[in-house]
């Protein structure tokens, strides 16, 4: 069934006289309420704007706490990164100065008898001492390869497989001899140990 023009104006302008209507009956409702009565719709209305607001507010707060998460998480990601890229430097560097290090050791490893107690030999000593402070600073520690030590590919790199010597009670996969120490920092592996591995 099809509505004409003049059949849908007609209802628009019904509508409209029905919304005056209402409004003109609304205020003949409240002039016959007393003022208590007239008080508690105002009141009324005053809850419903409150209930509106507070559900506002709420809504607010929600967004705002979501916000301040992600930030917070935003950060400590950051700061991950940050941390993981300054500890990437360090090992670099690190990595570096252990051949120097290495140097050290076997410097006062193989000191002749007549040079101990020299005053340039105490010398070399201390600022040998002062390296490994420093890298001690940095959380860096020796990986620890003695003879007998299970063999840790995580930790040694095996340079030669060899029979053990006689009378050695060194059973087979386990570290013969250190031929080079290892670092590392933290649980990140520096330089793993050069080891020599019993067959």
């Amino acid at each position: 069934m099809e509505i004409t023009s003049e059949e849908a104006k007609t209802t628009v302008e019904t509508v409209e006289l029905n919304e005056t209507d209402g409004l003109s009956q609304q205020a003949d409702v409240l002039a016959d309420l007393s003022p208590v009565e007239l008080l508690q719709v105002e009141v009324n209305k005053m809850q419903e704007e409150l209930d509106a607001a507070r559900a506002d507010a709420a809504k607010n707060k929600d967004g705002w706490l979501r916000s301040t998460a992600d930030f917070s998480n935003f950060r400590k990601r950051q700061d991950a990164e940050m941390a993981n890229l300054r500890q990437f430097a360090t090992a670099g560097l690190i990595g570096k100065v252990l051949p120097v290090l290495d140097d050290f050791d076997r410097a006062m490893k193989n000191l002749p008898a007549n040079f101990r107690g020299e005053t340039w030999t105490d010398g070399v000593g201390l600022i040998h001492r002062k390296l490994q402070l420093v890298l001690e600073a940095e959380q860096v520690k020796t990986i620890e390869a003695k003879p007998n030590d299970i063999f840790d590919p995580n930790l040694h790199e095996a340079v030669s497989h060899e029979d053990a010597p006689e009378g050695a009670e060194i059973e087979s996969g386990h570290v013969l001899e250190e031929l080079q120490k290892g670092y590392k920092m933290g649980d990140r592996v520096l330089r793993p140990a050069l080891v020599r591995v019993a067959r």
